[in-house]
């Protein structure tokens, strides 16, 4: 469970600032829980097997799940997820996702870290630019989350 925060003025942000980092567990009963609240079951996203034939080295993340757990740096930042106005972002190597059954071990660890990285005064907006890194590459490129701030 995260804990919101209230996000600074946009008078006191400055371009670089470094807005912080997490790291996030994913499992396969995660893939398989998010499935059920997106309504996408597709099989490379919880069976081995078929993602296999398919050509994948294995079961992967949802794009989405992936998306959605990387703005969660901002929104806890922000204190409200609302203030997100905008989050575009271009999917470019998959999450695998393995099979950690009876382990401890986590089947995936993402990282992901944001900066600022533009201010609008005008618009009120402030750009974050997350970098989000699995298994030392990014998996996610030009993650950009537009937040308003007072």
């Amino acid at each position: 469970m995260s804990t919101a925060s209230i996000a600074p003025a946009l008078s006191e942000l400055a371009v670089g600032q470094d807005l912080g980092s997490r790291s996030i567990t994913v499992s396969r009963q995660d893939l398989v829980k998010y499935a059920g609240a997106s309504g996408d079951f597709n099989p490379i996203h919880w069976n081995e097997a078929f993602a296999t034939s398919v050509g994948l080295p294995g079961v992967i993340a949802h794009g989405m799940f992936t998306m959605g757990a990387a703005v969660q740096l901002v929104t806890d930042w922000a204190g409200d997820p609302a203030a997100v106005v905008d989050f575009q972002t271009r999917f470019t190597k998959p999450v695998l996702v393995t099979d950690t059954t009876g382990t401890e071990e986590p089947g995936a660890v993402i990282e992901v870290s944001g900066v600022i990285g533009a201010l609008d005064a005008d618009a009120g907006t402030a750009r974050v630019d997350l970098t989000v890194v699995f298994a030392g590459q990014k998996v996610l490129m030009k993650a950009q989350a537009v937040v308003r701030l007072a």
